[in-house]
């Protein structure tokens, strides 16, 4: 795994971590700006992993 890899991999995780706080203390709609670019980040990471094979 590329470091640039590494780096999506470990923001997306952090993003949907903070994203899962904000669930349980604020509800659905303030985590969405959590929640949203993790899963974009997800995708990215997806895509360059199947790019790369």
């Amino acid at each position: 795994m590329k470091l640039i890899d590494s780096v999506i991999l470990s923001a997306g995780v952090a993003l949907v971590i903070m994203g899962i706080y904000e669930v349980m203390v604020s509800g659905l709609l303030h985590a969405y700006i959590f929640l949203m670019p993790a899963i974009v980040l997800f995708l990215w990471f997806v895509y360059r992993k199947r790019r790369s094979a």
